[in-house]
């Protein structure tokens, strides 16, 4: 397959899908309870597909066959946040985890020649972590930290009034190499989903805590060693329309564009790299993102896979499930 996808079925099951570039299913696999997200192996036809957090399990994947290989399960005092990364050898699974009881954020390590069995854990630099990608071309990790503290095995919000999000990069043994925090008069938009040029221009996607009228901007630009992070905005009505939440984020093939969408506001905001702001794509209950060759691939809880190219969908395929969050291209 070209993308992985999860999806939520009539029946009300969940399950994880195989789709070609065009949106046809390859294989499904069942999954246990909702998933989100996935990471894929940088040589092998391989990816972990996580639960949404706070999650329990991660199943390795065949992806040419749709086989399970291997289930992962938190261990004791740990919950899954949704997401995770392959080192650059692809020998150790990195998950973002949080400590149950205290929210404080934990990077597990997994030995895949070990047959994924767990090696230990290091602090992710803050609390809440959610997405965790590694930089291109390097050893490096960059986790966005989302600075919210939930309840063990729920969601509820904890510490709204001290939340403090923070990008943090890592070393793979956890050594601390950078941490970029948001201003604190903007503490409340908890940094959630990462995207990355080739070249290492990390975009962040970010979801408003409290008064949405109020929100910041919710697309954050930063490259590793800067003091200073971009903020993208569009323009005021249409920042607004997007409820304070962007649910993904994604450079296109190029890295010339990024995008973020909005489940709550139906829509997709796109943005030079610069962070100018380019386009608005409208779409009831989009979320999913990620780039093909010719612009974006959105796919949205109606059941649609649309490929997108300059703000206008080429092709789209409706299928009879709901598309979670994410769409992860192998």
């Amino acid at each position: 397959p070209t993308y992985l996808a999860a999806a939520q079925e009539p029946d009300g099951g969940f399950a994880l899908f195989g789709l070609t570039g065009d949106g046809r299913d390859t294989f499904r696999v069942a999954l246990p309870a909702r998933g989100h997200a996935a990471a894929a192996h940088p040589t092998r036809p391989e990816a972990v597909a996580f639960a949404r957090r706070p999650g329990s399990y991660a199943l390795v994947l065949n992806c040419a066959t749709g086989d399970t290989l291997h289930r992962l399960d938190a261990p004791e005092g740990r919950e899954f946040n949704g997401h995770g990364a392959f080192s650059q050898d692809g020998d150790t699974l990195f998950t973002s985890e949080v400590v149950a009881e205290t929210g404080e954020g934990r990077i597990g390590a997994w030995s895949r020649s070990g047959g994924y069995a767990r090696q230990g854990e290091f602090s992710s630099g803050g609390i809440g972590p959610h997405e965790i990608r590694r930089m291109p071309g390097t050893a490096m990790l960059v986790v966005a930290n989302g600075g919210i503290r939930t309840g063990p095995g729920d969601r509820e919000k904890l510490n709204l009034a001290t939340m403090a999000p923070n990008l943090s990069y890592l070393s793979p043994e956890g050594a601390l190499l950078q941490k970029v925090a948001l201003p604190k008069a903007t503490h409340m938009a908890s940094i959630r989903h990462l995207a990355i040029t080739p070249d290492g221009l990390v975009a962040f996607a970010m979801q408003r805590e409290g008064a949405v009228d109020a929100a910041p901007a919710l697309l954050g630009l930063h490259r590793f060693g800067d003091a200073a992070v971009t903020r993208a905005m569009a323009p005021d009505d249409l920042h607004a329309a997007m409820q304070g939440y962007a649910g993904s984020v994604s450079f296109s093939a190029d890295g010339a564009e990024v995008a973020i969408s909005s489940p709550k506001g139906g829509r997709v905001q796109v943005f030079g790299a610069d962070g100018a702001f380019h386009q608005e794509i409208r779409r009831a209950d989009v979320c999913g993102l990620a780039a093909n060759a010719d612009g974006f691939i959105l796919t949205d809880g109606l059941g649609t896979f649309a490929q997108v190219r300059d703000g206008v969908i080429l092709h789209h395929r409706k299928v009879n499930r709901a598309w979670d969050n994410h769409i992860v291209a192998l």
